[in-house]
């Protein structure tokens, strides 16, 4: 009976640690990086005249491999963050006579406010190898935020961000790589609150990773 029941605890012990063993390796990334990224409204594709805006963005970054399809590699990437952004109201106009308070509204988005914003954002990306070492790359990402000032666009409070990036991944040492991309973001709450215009910004990035054992 002893024996029997030594043997059914070592047997849950090993299991246990198999699975522990399992836990860590689906929870382990297979790179860590850091990326940072300069946005702005201002820009050829989308200049709205109403307001600038501007975005300081630095992610940590952890790659997980999905998979690979054809001549195609699939990771998703964990991207805890902080945004530090410059907005000023330019069209005073924009803050309508009938909204509640509308004068001091003007007076204070019309100054050059600076607010941060704080993001857990989950990107899918899809690579193909160019050549030897460099992969093109295209990134879509969406996270869950908090902005922490309102503007004549966005209520302050809980945000979502979007971005949808493309750029070059060169593995410039052994297990070490350099990203140089571009991105198309937004930022907006789904109407959770008023206002929810939002901005939306296009940047580029830069990023540098690394394999971990």
């Amino acid at each position: 009976m002893k024996k029997k029941l030594l043997t059914i605890i070592l047997l849950f012990v090993a299991f246990s640690s198999i699975s522990q063993e399992k836990k860590k390796a689906i929870l382990k990334p297979s790179k860590i990086g850091f990326l940072y990224n300069y946005g702005t409204n201002e820009n050829f594709i989308n200049n709205d005249s109403d307001y600038s805006y501007a975005a300081n963005t630095y992610k940590l970054q952890a790659f997980y491999v999905i998979g690979n399809w054809k001549n195609l590699d699939f990771e998703l990437t964990v991207q805890p963050q902080v945004q530090f952004l410059n907005h000023q109201l330019l069209n005073e106009q924009f803050v309508r006579p009938e909204e509640e308070n509308y004068l001091e509204k003007r007076t204070e988005f019309t100054k050059v406010k600076t607010m941060n914003l704080y993001a857990l954002e989950f990107g899918f990306a899809v690579k193909k190898q160019v050549i030897a070492k460099l992969n093109f790359q295209t990134t879509l990402s969406l996270g869950f935020s908090l902005i922490n000032k309102r503007t004549e666009r966005l209520a302050n409070g809980f945000t979502f961000i979007e971005n949808l990036s493309f750029g070059f991944s060169h593995e410039t040492f052994t297990n070490s790589f350099m990203y140089l991309g571009t991105n198309f973001g937004h930022v907006s709450n789904l109407n959770f609150r008023k206002p929810n215009n939002g901005y939306n910004i296009l940047g580029l990035e830069i990023s540098y990773s690394y394999i971990i054992d």
